[in-house]
């Protein structure tokens, strides 16, 4: 179960003298498949307001880990930063194509969660950076239970993507936290 006050447990009360994108607070939560990313993105964006936006969104596919981290920099982030709305078109996992176009003013905050959302490309515009971690065996029960069959022929091809991204950005190390979600249920 997440902890109530999340917000107030992992994120500092000088968040806002971190401000790094002009106008928006940006809080990127990491971490791998089935960590909890999704559970606390929520839970920090109801706490504090803020819109959330899921990776899962700008994902071209299954093989599209890396271009999904590169359309959080150009469609969302970097405009976000440079006082400009951000403008995205969600990926549509039943169809495998792009659907429509969704746009956001500059918020005083926006979370950003999934694989792809501290990366090296998204650091100059992020504020904050989580790192979401559990066992592997619960990482996979998790979205194997959340996502099901749809998810099972691609998790190896997905932890593949994963494991050369977190190398390569070395998000981990970057995090400004790192959260165990191992026990929650």
């Amino acid at each position: 179960m997440i902890p109530e006050g999340l917000a107030d447990a992992v994120i500092p009360e000088g968040l806002a003298g971190r401000l790094r994108a002009r106008r928006a607070r940006v809080i990127a939560v990491d971490g791998p498949s089935g960590s909890g990313k999704t559970t606390i993105g929520g839970a920090l964006a109801a706490e504090l307001g803020a819109p959330l936006i899921h990776m899962d969104d700008l994902y071209d596919g299954w093989d599209g880990l890396r271009a999904g981290a590169d359309r959080l920099v150009e469609w969302i982030v970097r405009p976000l930063a440079e006082g400009r709305p951000a403008r995205w078109r969600r990926y549509d996992w039943a169809l495998s194509a792009y659907a429509e176009w969704h746009e956001l003013s500059p918020p005083g905050a926006l979370v950003v969660e999934g694989v792809g959302a501290g990366s090296a490309a998204a650091e100059p515009y992020t504020s904050f950076l989580i790192w979401a971690d559990a066992p592997p065996g619960v990482r996979r029960a998790r979205a194997l239970r959340r996502d099901g069959d749809a998810y099972l022929p691609h998790w190896e091809r997905w932890a593949r993507q994963e494991d050369a991204y977190f190398a390569a950005d070395r998000v981990r190390a970057r995090a400004d936290v790192v959260i165990d979600t191992g026990a929650w249920t």
